[in-house]
């Protein structure tokens, strides 16, 4: 099955050019002008994969991405001309799974693409790299949390929560390693599998929507906690 790829952006040329990079991946690509035509395309089509530009007509590329987010967890990029931090920390919070800042080389952006894809089990293209966790069992159990690793389900005290592909991957992969602990570098690479230098903002607002749904008390988590000036680990007694 060909993987679709959807990608918004008033520019022509970035359009063209990104278009053409994934083309030659073998994805089939999808293209609007503006955020309206994204949603309308992404409605006809769901495809697996949507690239949006943050600052487009009509409706940005936040709007398109809180929009989507609502029906679906389809793993989302954000392109952007502007680098401020406030604008990478809305685009993650609205549940991108990624942020690349014009002018951007297409190379890296199909390197990402393939990077989600394969976290998601849909690109064919490399089978030897293995899932980021690989748990003998399917079910993990703590005091008050299931993680059902086939069905990506999980639970809190009984009640189903909700995970976009990255918060569940960030819960799997922590859970699965208790006390062990992991640095924001450490996370990126390993859940988004691209080496990142120098900016972690994506760990530090992913695991603060992670907190927000499965802590009883964000503020004080239970599970999650955070080793100061390193980064996080998971705390908890398995339930056997």
């Amino acid at each position: 099955m060909t993987i679709k790829i959807l990608i918004a952006d008033d520019e022509s040329n970035i359009r063209d050019v990104c278009t053409r990079y994934l083309e030659r991946e073998g994805y089939e690509v999808l293209t609007a002008v503006d955020g309206e035509e994204a949603l309308q395309i992404w409605h006809e089509n769901v495809p697996d994969l949507v690239i949006l530009d943050v600052m487009m007509p009509k409706k940005s590329g936040f709007q398109v991405c809180e929009e989507i987010r609502n029906n679906h967890d389809v793993p989302v990029i954000l392109l952007t001309a502007r680098g401020e931090e406030g604008d990478r920390i809305i685009g993650l919070t609205m549940g991108a799974d990624d942020y690349m800042i014009k002018p951007f080389s297409p190379r890296e952006l199909v390197l990402r693409v393939k990077a989600i894809l394969r976290r998601l089990r849909l690109s064919g293209t490399q089978p030897q790299i293995l899932p980021p966790v690989a748990a003998p069992k399917e079910t993990i159990q703590f005091a008050g949390l299931l993680i059902h690793l086939p069905s990506r389900c999980v639970e809190v005290n009984n009640v189903r929560i909700d995970l976009t592909v990255k918060e569940f991957e960030l819960l799997t992969l922590l859970s699965t390693h208790p006390e062990q602990v992991f640095s924001r570098s450490q996370l990126l690479n390993k859940v988004w599998d691209v080496d990142y230098y120098g900016d972690t903002t994506t760990v530090t607002v992913h695991i603060r929507r992670l907190r927000e749904k499965i802590e009883t008390n964000p503020s004080e988590p239970e599970y999650i906690k955070t080793v100061w000036g390193i980064g996080y680990k998971f705390e908890g007694r398995e339930v056997t």
